[in-house]
């Protein structure tokens, strides 16, 4: 059997989209959002270690559930040496955005509620609309009219 070498644990862009399912736009994107990270050849190719896989994977699984790539970044940054998120990771990490995607999933659930309310009425009814003026928001800022582009 052959020496295993450097090569054989890194990826072209290509052979990480095919087998990650991420567009090679997606993942030059991530790559500069310093999501994922690359080493160059001598030919200016983009090589990527075999666990970037894992780690877009991750990506992936975090923006599915309505994650800002922005907050993916801050905890990607957060583990050492840029390494895979590994199973116990992603437990502590769901368990912190936890709160924020039950708080979403409420007004999620409050919209879909009020949304036979709107139906018929035209949006006429700013006081009571919540989609166009959620808990009455519009009111704080007095009398009226405010929502010239709604």
């Amino acid at each position: 059997m052959p020496p295993v070498s450097w090569k054989t644990h890194e990826l072209t862009i290509g052979e990480l989209a095919e087998r990650s399912g991420v567009a090679t736009s997606a993942l030059r994107f991530y790559e500069r959002n310093e999501l994922i990270h690359s080493r160059r050849t001598s030919g200016n190719q983009r090589r990527f270690p075999r666990d970037t896989l894992r780690r877009v994977a991750f990506i992936r699984a975090s923006q599915r559930v309505g994650i800002s790539l922005e907050d993916i970044r801050a905890v990607l940054a957060l583990l050492p040496e840029n390494r895979t998120p590994t199973r116990e990771d992603w437990a502590r990490v769901s368990e912190c955005w936890r709160s924020d995607l039950n708080s979403r999933i409420k007004h999620l659930e409050e919209l879909r509620d009020h949304l036979t309310d709107c139906i018929g009425c035209g949006c006429l009814s700013l006081d009571r609309c919540a989609l166009a003026n959620p808990q009455d928001v519009a009111a704080e800022h007095g009398p009226g009219p405010l929502r010239l582009n709604a």
